[in-house]
């Protein structure tokens, strides 16, 4: 069929009051913002061919008059930190008389508060959008297109449109190689979105994706965007090899982070792959060094191992860790501060995503705590922020000022800059990198850029950061890029710590004058109304 249709694509605005926001170090790059939108242009490449499509990133340009007049239909979506804008552009795209089709995880868990949207797609699209486009071309204006989660062949999933990406506006652009986890923690979605039984791209694909980026002239960093990278430690140990092979023969032009679980750590030969193939950075969920939390959190798989060891022996291998630690389960006893910052200091990481625990829409967490008459009414409607500002969306077991003092004191704690650079320090020593960094265009001028803005991370930064500089360039020189990468990130994270501890004040100096009130509670639905 040859009929004509003009789709904008709108990726919306995070909420800048967010860990992720890392400006500062985009700026350092001459990039406009961290992670280019893997999945519009992915669900681009699954319309028809002849179809014309602009995509404009809110994160990185403006969104005109002009671009909605252009386009016969608007595609938007995201995740939960990205609701206020996505549903401000819904309401703008009604004004002008667009449709607009709404997509990804955040509608996929929370179709209601998307209702205004003509079409809402929901689950992994590669399963729907053949229908959802047939229904266009037949005339509908309005529907609802669901696939059943986690089941989507990935080996159907075409090669993402990275042409209509700005590759300079990034620091990183993402591919992904599997979707879902074999793990079933409570508070996470991944499980309920994209499965327990992680399903792999071929190899063909994934090589096919960078063959496309690279002839597009993009060198430098590449994010595997997976859920838990080896969630398949199988298919991903035939995928290493071609990887390694592909890497060689163009003389390793990318670097490439991911996520995993700590038991990467575990397989000395897969970590040694990851190394050998340019994997220099992975996020890792440690959540907490207390092992009741982790048992009531169903992470059972941190509590069978030294997380020092782990991370020690993840750093030698020349990958360094950046985690994630959450504040506020049921089984906290006492105060979870003392030993966060312990646990954080033994493993020498320096970028510690440190967040409030938040109850997302669809996990186990907030089935049971509704079950219980503890989640509370109306913070599903917005999304001011992420889990450092806007998380304990339901009551808490401990008293509530003592989970926020808690979380105070870990934030202002490790992002002093003696203690955040003292990490840096450590993990440049420890940092077993067997591969030159790759200098790629405007790293020297990044530097420099650092060298005269690191002042601007606050009082007491410069000391550390060139003790740092200094004992890394004697002891371990081949890791001076990746402690410049962390440095860099500093500009963000020092003065974004220092914003949280300040908004945590006044949290806790709202409960302490009685001027914080317990929004009321979500009543659980009687299992005799439940739908069957």
């Amino acid at each position: 069929m040859t009929d004509p249709c003009k789709v904008l694509m709108i990726f919306p605005l995070f909420n800048a009051n967010s860990f992720w926001n890392y400006k500062e170090a985009c700026d350092l790059a001459g990039a406009r913002y961290p992670a280019a939108p893997l999945g519009l242009v992915t669900v681009a490449a699954l319309l028809p061919k002849h179809w014309e499509i602009r995509l404009v990133n809110r994160n990185t340009e403006d969104l005109t008059d002009a671009d909605l007049d252009w386009a016969d239909m608007v595609m938007t979506g995201g995740m939960l930190p990205q609701r206020n804008d996505a549903l401000h552009i819904i309401a703008q795209c009604h004004e002008r008389g667009k449709p607009v089709v709404v997509g990804g995880p955040d509608v996929t868990s929370s179709p209601p508060l998307y209702s205004a949207a003509n079409f809402q797609v929901l689950g992994e699209a590669e399963e729907i959008m053949d229908d959802f486009v047939a229904a266009w071309r037949s005339g509908a204006r309005q529907g609802v297109f669901e696939a059943p989660m986690g089941k989507t062949d990935v080996t159907t999933s075409p090669l993402p449109r990275f042409d209509l990406l700005k590759l300079d506006q990034y620091l990183h652009v993402g591919i992904q190689f599997s979707r879902g986890c074999p793990f079933s923690c409570e508070f996470c979605d991944i499980i309920e979105l994209y499965g327990r039984v992680p399903r792999t791209k071929t190899n063909g694909q994934v090589m096919a994706e960078l063959d496309a980026l690279y002839a597009l002239g993009y060198r430098g960093h590449v994010d595997f965007v997976d859920d838990n990278l080896i969630g398949n430690k199988k298919a991903l140990k035939k995928f290493l090899p071609d990887l390694k092979r592909w890497q060689e023969e163009k003389k390793f032009p990318f670097e490439f982070s991911t996520e995993a679980s700590i038991n990467l750590a575990d397989d000395a030969d897969l970590l040694r792959s990851l190394a050998d193939t340019n994997f220099f950075a992975v996020f890792v969920g440690i959540e907490s060094p207390d092992t009741d939390s982790l048992v009531l959190m169903q992470k059972k798989q941190n509590t069978r191992r030294s997380l020092q060891q782990s991370i020690d022996t993840i750093h030698k291998a020349g990958i360094f860790v950046n985690a994630g630690f959450i504040v506020g389960f049921d089984s906290e006893k006492g105060s979870v501060a003392p030993g966060m910052i312990e646990c954080i200091e033994d493993t020498s990481i320096p970028v510690c995503m440190v967040g409030l625990l938040y109850a997302l829409p669809t996990t186990q967490l907030t089935r049971r705590l509704l079950a219980e008459g503890r989640l509370f009414s109306g913070s599903e409607q917005t999304q001011s922020g992420d889990q450092c500002t806007a998380g304990l969306n339901f009551e808490t077991k401990r008293p509530r000022r003592d989970v926020l003092s808690d979380y105070r004191t870990v934030l202002k704690t490790i992002y002093d800059p003696k203690a955040y650079f003292g990490r840096v320090r450590r993990l440049g020593r420890m940092l077993g990198r067997k591969r030159s960094h790759r200098m790629v265009k405007g790293d020297l001028r990044s530097f420099m850029r650092l060298v005269l803005r690191i002042h601007r991370a606050g009082p007491g930064t410069l000391g550390p950061f060139w003790r740092m500089m200094l004992d890394c360039a004697l002891h371990n020189p081949r890791a001076l890029p990746y402690v410049v990468m962390t440095s860099a990130l500093y500009l963000h994270l020092g003065p974004f710590a220092r914003q949280v501890v300040s908004e945590i004040d006044g949290e806790i100096e709202n409960v302490d004058t009685g001027s914080w009130q317990a929004p009321p509670v979500l009543r659980p639905i009687p299992e005799a109304l439940v739908p069957a």
